[in-house]
Protein backbone atom coordinates (compact mmCIF):
# COMPACT_ATOMS: atom_id res chain seq x y z
CA UNK A 1 0.00 0.00 0.00
CA UNK A 2 2.57 2.73 0.75
CA UNK A 3 4.47 2.48 -2.62
CA UNK A 4 1.20 1.92 -4.25
CA UNK A 5 0.18 5.47 -2.87
CA UNK A 6 3.37 6.58 -4.16
CA UNK A 7 3.00 5.96 -7.58
CA UNK A 8 -0.63 7.20 -7.96
CA UNK A 9 0.67 10.11 -6.01
CA UNK A 10 3.18 10.47 -8.87
CA UNK A 11 0.56 10.09 -11.25
CA UNK A 12 -1.71 12.68 -9.88
CA UNK A 13 0.58 14.87 -9.70
CA UNK A 14 1.52 14.28 -13.30
CA UNK A 15 -2.05 14.42 -14.61
CA UNK A 16 -1.59 17.97 -15.37
CA UNK A 17 1.16 17.71 -18.33
CA UNK A 18 -1.47 15.24 -19.87
CA UNK A 19 -3.77 18.15 -20.32
CA UNK A 20 -1.64 21.12 -20.26
CA UNK A 21 -4.47 23.07 -21.65
CA UNK A 22 -7.23 23.08 -19.12
CA UNK A 23 -8.00 26.44 -17.02
CA UNK A 24 -11.24 25.19 -15.56
CA UNK A 25 -14.56 24.79 -17.07
CA UNK A 26 -15.20 26.82 -20.10
CA UNK A 27 -18.07 28.49 -20.22
CA UNK A 28 -19.69 26.85 -23.04
CA UNK A 29 -19.56 23.66 -21.34
CA UNK A 30 -22.72 24.55 -19.68
CA UNK A 31 -26.37 24.92 -21.35
CA UNK A 32 -26.29 28.06 -19.64
CA UNK A 33 -22.66 29.61 -20.46
CA UNK A 34 -20.50 30.27 -17.07
CA UNK A 35 -18.97 33.89 -18.15
CA UNK A 36 -17.05 35.08 -15.01
CA UNK A 37 -18.74 33.26 -12.29
CA UNK A 38 -18.75 34.92 -9.12
CA UNK A 39 -18.12 31.07 -7.09
CA UNK A 40 -14.80 30.77 -9.09
CA UNK A 41 -11.29 32.70 -7.25
CA UNK A 42 -8.93 34.33 -9.00
CA UNK A 43 -7.13 32.51 -11.46
CA UNK A 44 -3.46 33.08 -9.56
CA UNK A 45 -4.96 31.16 -6.25
CA UNK A 46 -4.86 27.56 -8.42
CA UNK A 47 -1.31 28.02 -7.84
CA UNK A 48 -1.73 25.72 -5.03
CA UNK A 49 -1.98 23.11 -6.37
CA UNK A 50 1.85 22.86 -7.22
CA UNK A 51 2.74 23.27 -3.07
CA UNK A 52 -0.42 20.33 -2.79
CA UNK A 53 1.28 18.05 -5.68
CA UNK A 54 4.79 18.34 -3.86
CA UNK A 55 4.28 18.13 -0.34
CA UNK A 56 1.58 14.82 -1.24
CA UNK A 57 4.53 13.25 -3.04
CA UNK A 58 6.66 14.54 0.00
CA UNK A 59 4.58 12.67 2.55
CA UNK A 60 4.13 9.67 0.48
CA UNK A 61 7.64 8.63 -0.09
CA UNK A 62 8.49 9.85 4.07
CA UNK A 63 5.62 7.03 4.25
CA UNK A 64 6.75 4.47 2.25
CA UNK A 65 10.26 4.34 3.40
CA UNK A 66 10.10 5.22 7.14
CA UNK A 67 6.68 4.63 7.92
CA UNK A 68 6.37 1.35 5.60
CA UNK A 69 5.08 -0.74 8.50
CA UNK A 70 3.32 1.56 10.80
CA UNK A 71 0.16 1.37 12.29
CA UNK A 72 -0.76 5.09 12.66
CA UNK A 73 -0.29 5.12 8.89
CA UNK A 74 -2.07 2.64 7.70
CA UNK A 75 -5.96 3.66 8.25
CA UNK A 76 -5.57 6.58 6.57
CA UNK A 77 -3.81 5.28 3.44
CA UNK A 78 -6.45 3.63 2.09
CA UNK A 79 -9.18 6.77 2.09
CA UNK A 80 -6.42 8.68 0.61
CA UNK A 81 -5.19 6.51 -1.91
CA UNK A 82 -9.17 6.42 -3.82
CA UNK A 83 -8.56 10.13 -3.34
CA UNK A 84 -6.06 10.58 -5.53
CA UNK A 85 -6.45 7.77 -8.02
CA UNK A 86 -9.87 9.50 -8.54
CA UNK A 87 -7.81 12.73 -9.07
CA UNK A 88 -5.26 10.76 -11.23
CA UNK A 89 -8.10 10.34 -13.57
CA UNK A 90 -10.40 14.09 -12.71
CA UNK A 91 -8.87 16.54 -15.34
CA UNK A 92 -9.35 14.19 -18.86
CA UNK A 93 -12.75 13.96 -17.69
CA UNK A 94 -13.53 17.45 -16.82
CA UNK A 95 -12.61 18.24 -20.37
CA UNK A 96 -15.68 16.36 -21.29
CA UNK A 97 -18.22 16.36 -18.81
CA UNK A 98 -18.56 19.08 -15.85
CA UNK A 99 -21.31 16.99 -14.73
CA UNK A 100 -19.10 13.69 -14.06
CA UNK A 101 -16.15 15.86 -13.17
CA UNK A 102 -18.58 17.23 -10.11
CA UNK A 103 -19.08 13.79 -9.06
CA UNK A 104 -15.55 12.49 -8.84
CA UNK A 105 -14.69 15.87 -7.28
CA UNK A 106 -17.13 15.26 -4.75
CA UNK A 107 -15.52 11.43 -4.14
CA UNK A 108 -12.09 13.02 -4.19
CA UNK A 109 -12.96 15.42 -1.37
CA UNK A 110 -14.82 12.74 0.56
CA UNK A 111 -11.86 10.16 0.77
CA UNK A 112 -9.37 13.47 0.89
CA UNK A 113 -11.54 14.42 4.43
CA UNK A 114 -11.55 10.77 5.87
CA UNK A 115 -7.91 10.11 5.44
CA UNK A 116 -7.55 13.61 7.06
CA UNK A 117 -9.79 12.85 10.08
CA UNK A 118 -7.69 9.77 10.15
CA UNK A 119 -4.05 10.72 10.16
CA UNK A 120 -1.65 10.39 13.26
CA UNK A 121 -0.83 13.03 15.59
CA UNK A 122 3.22 11.99 14.72
CA UNK A 123 4.78 13.21 11.90
CA UNK A 124 2.48 16.36 11.12
CA UNK A 125 5.06 17.45 8.61
CA UNK A 126 4.59 14.20 6.24
CA UNK A 127 0.88 13.15 6.82
CA UNK A 128 -1.75 15.38 8.18
CA UNK A 129 -0.13 18.69 6.73
CA UNK A 130 -0.50 17.90 3.14
CA UNK A 131 -3.38 15.72 3.85
CA UNK A 132 -4.94 18.60 5.36
CA UNK A 133 -3.99 21.60 2.42
CA UNK A 134 -5.40 18.86 -0.05
CA UNK A 135 -8.78 18.21 2.19
CA UNK A 136 -8.93 21.90 2.69
CA UNK A 137 -8.97 23.02 -1.43
CA UNK A 138 -10.94 20.04 -2.33
CA UNK A 139 -13.81 21.53 0.33
CA UNK A 140 -13.51 24.81 -1.65
CA UNK A 141 -13.25 23.17 -5.33
CA UNK A 142 -16.13 20.51 -4.49
CA UNK A 143 -18.46 23.37 -3.43
CA UNK A 144 -17.19 25.85 -6.54
CA UNK A 145 -18.22 22.76 -8.93
CA UNK A 146 -21.53 23.25 -7.37
CA UNK A 147 -22.25 26.42 -8.02
CA UNK A 148 -21.25 26.56 -11.82
CA UNK A 149 -23.56 23.56 -11.90
CA UNK A 150 -26.32 25.05 -9.82
CA UNK A 151 -25.96 28.34 -12.46
CA UNK A 152 -24.96 26.09 -15.28
CA UNK A 153 -28.22 24.13 -15.63
CA UNK A 154 -30.57 27.25 -14.51
CA UNK A 155 -31.43 26.00 -11.36
CA UNK A 156 -30.10 29.26 -9.76
CA UNK A 157 -28.70 32.48 -11.14
CA UNK A 158 -25.11 32.89 -10.91
CA UNK A 159 -24.90 35.23 -7.48
CA UNK A 160 -27.43 33.02 -5.41
CA UNK A 161 -25.57 29.23 -6.42
CA UNK A 162 -22.24 31.32 -5.34
CA UNK A 163 -23.57 32.28 -1.80
CA UNK A 164 -25.34 28.89 -1.98
CA UNK A 165 -21.74 27.28 -2.58
CA UNK A 166 -19.70 29.05 -0.41
CA UNK A 167 -22.05 28.79 2.14
CA UNK A 168 -21.66 24.86 2.41
CA UNK A 169 -18.48 25.21 1.84
CA UNK A 170 -18.35 27.42 5.06
CA UNK A 171 -19.75 24.47 6.86
CA UNK A 172 -17.78 22.13 5.84
CA UNK A 173 -14.90 23.83 6.80
CA UNK A 174 -15.94 24.47 10.46
CA UNK A 175 -17.28 21.11 10.72
CA UNK A 176 -14.13 19.38 9.61
CA UNK A 177 -11.46 22.06 11.22
CA UNK A 178 -14.22 21.40 14.63
CA UNK A 179 -13.03 17.54 14.80
CA UNK A 180 -9.45 18.13 13.70
CA UNK A 181 -8.08 21.54 15.45
CA UNK A 182 -4.69 20.18 15.21
CA UNK A 183 -4.39 21.03 11.24
CA UNK A 184 -4.29 24.35 10.36
CA UNK A 185 -2.83 23.53 6.99
CA UNK A 186 -6.65 22.64 6.08
CA UNK A 187 -8.64 25.85 6.89
CA UNK A 188 -5.69 27.64 5.45
CA UNK A 189 -5.97 25.95 1.97
CA UNK A 190 -10.05 27.15 2.29
CA UNK A 191 -9.35 30.57 3.10
CA UNK A 192 -7.12 31.04 0.70
CA UNK A 193 -9.78 29.94 -1.94
CA UNK A 194 -12.27 32.34 -0.24
CA UNK A 195 -9.68 34.78 -0.60
CA UNK A 196 -9.45 34.44 -4.38
CA UNK A 197 -13.17 34.42 -4.36
CA UNK A 198 -12.84 38.44 -2.58
CA UNK A 199 -10.27 38.87 -5.23
CA UNK A 200 -12.43 37.73 -8.37
CA UNK A 201 -15.16 39.91 -7.06
CA UNK A 202 -13.48 43.41 -6.72
CA UNK A 203 -15.80 45.00 -8.62
CA UNK A 204 -18.47 42.24 -9.53
CA UNK A 205 -21.27 40.71 -6.58
CA UNK A 206 -20.33 43.28 -3.15
CA UNK A 207 -22.80 39.61 -1.65
CA UNK A 208 -20.79 37.19 -2.58
CA UNK A 209 -17.74 39.67 -1.85
CA UNK A 210 -19.04 39.88 1.44
CA UNK A 211 -20.02 36.48 2.69
CA UNK A 212 -16.70 35.13 1.08
CA UNK A 213 -14.65 37.78 3.27
CA UNK A 214 -16.70 37.53 6.76
CA UNK A 215 -15.81 33.22 6.28
CA UNK A 216 -12.04 33.86 5.60
CA UNK A 217 -12.24 35.71 8.70
CA UNK A 218 -13.84 33.33 10.69
CA UNK A 219 -12.12 30.55 9.54
CA UNK A 220 -8.95 32.90 10.04
CA UNK A 221 -10.09 33.34 13.71
CA UNK A 222 -10.76 29.91 14.62
CA UNK A 223 -7.30 28.41 13.18
CA UNK A 224 -5.75 30.89 14.88
CA UNK A 225 -7.50 30.21 18.59
CA UNK A 226 -6.39 26.20 17.68
CA UNK A 227 -2.67 27.30 17.65
CA UNK A 228 -2.59 28.96 20.65
CA UNK A 229 -4.41 26.46 22.71
CA UNK A 230 -1.78 23.98 21.03
CA UNK A 231 -3.72 22.28 18.41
Amino acid sequence: MPYILLAITLIFAASPWFVPDFGGFDADQFPIPQDNPPVQPAGYAFAIWGVIYLWLIAGAAFGALRRRDALEWTSFRAPLLVSVGIGAAWLPVAVMSPVWATALIWLMWAGAAMALLRTPVQDRMWARGPVGLYAGWLTAASCVSIGLMTAGYGLLPQVPAALLSITIALILALLIQRQRPDAPTFPAAVIWALIGVCVANIGGSFAVLALAGTGATALTFTMVQNIKNGC
